[in-house]
């Protein structure tokens, strides 16, 4: 690996693309990701209050979903307060130990969801297939172990990534062709030749991202075959359908961006807004509309706020 000379200076800075060029368009964009972050706050923040005070949610799926809640308040909230800022701003720019945190935790509760998706996949392929035994495999001491590995797999993709980012010399240029700090573009920056670290981050991201939809697809197609009833196949569609939809706009995006040689495509930065802005926002949505119990739940939650809210201010 090159090293960059005496007489190179080190970057300290790097430069963040805008979305629009345009100030007024800029403004707009504000509004909008401001109530996307807003909505994805409340969302997620309700449905984690809600699992956490309704003993009837208590159980394995509803635990799952509380730490799915959480990630996706955490990964937004890397991302869209500085987005916001630099909205606003006349230079969007965020110093290289601020970049290498972002791009650390980015990659951190990313890679965490992601095994936790695969985990919630088990664990409705344990609850439709083998519903009488579900009890005794999908105890709460097994949940909290297959939460904690989410974590620790999560934690040391990331450092990896980071790492090997960190390595490299950056002499200049620093303009980001992208929104946030994320590897694809921040190490084709690097002044040294990247192929082999390219190669490693590729395999690293895209095996990853590539093996945990593959098991995915897998539990959910062993699923359907396992169930002979058409009535019964369309009862599991229903139960999992909510995943499903998670997993797509979850998974698809990241194996676009990761699993492939990190040239540049014109549709790259949209495609990151998707999973990184969009999709944590979508999740509550998704899991509230199609599921009664948290419905009726998260009625009763809020019930009950309004009426010791009524309390106080008598």
């Amino acid at each position: 690996m090159e090293v960059p000379n005496d007489n190179q200076t080190r970057v300290t800075e790097f430069l963040l693309a805008a979305i629009s060029p345009v100030w007024q368009s800029q403004v707009a964009l504000f509004a909008i990701f401001l109530l996307v972050y807003a909505t994805t706050l409340i969302g997620n923040i309700l449905i984690i209050l809600t699992v956490g005070s309704d003993p009837r949610l208590r159980t394995p799926m509803y635990f799952l979903l509380g730490n799915l809640s959480f990630l996706d308040l955490c990964y937004s909230t890397i991302t869209a307060p500085k987005m916001l800022v630099d909205f606003l701003a006349t230079k969007r720019s965020i110093s290289f130990n601020g970049c290498m945190t972002q791009l650390f935790f980015l990659h951190f509760v990313g890679g965490t969801e992601m095994f936790l998706l695969t985990v919630m996949a088990y664990d409705r392929y344990v609850a439709i297939c083998k519903p009488l035994r579900y009890p005794s495999i999908m105890n709460r001491t097994l949940c909290r172990w297959l939460v904690a590995a989410s974590w620790t797999g999560g934690f040391i993709h990331s450092t990896v990534q980071t790492v090997l980012t960190m390595r490299l010399p950056f002499c200049g240029p620093n303009e980001v062709d992208n929104f946030f700090c994320d590897v694809p573009p921040i190490i084709k920056l690097a002044c040294t030749d990247i192929y082999i670290i390219e190669l490693l981050m590729v395999s690293n991201s895209g095996l990853i991202s590539a093996s945990c939809f593959i098991l995915l697809v897998m539990s959910y197609a062993t699923i359907l075959v396992k169930i002979r009833s058409a009535e019964g196949r369309r009862k599991a569609l229903n139960v999992c359908a909510s995943h499903l939809m998670v997993v797509s706009l979850f998974f698809g995006p990241c194996i676009f961006i990761y699993a492939r040689p990190f040239s540049t495509f014109s549709v790259d930065k949209l495609v990151s807004l998707l999973y990184i802005v969009i999709t944590p926002m979508l999740n509550p949505l998704i899991y509230t509309l199609r599921n009664k119990e948290v419905k009726s739940a998260m009625a009763k939650l809020t019930g009950k706020e309004r009426t010791s809210a009524r309390k106080l201010s008598m």
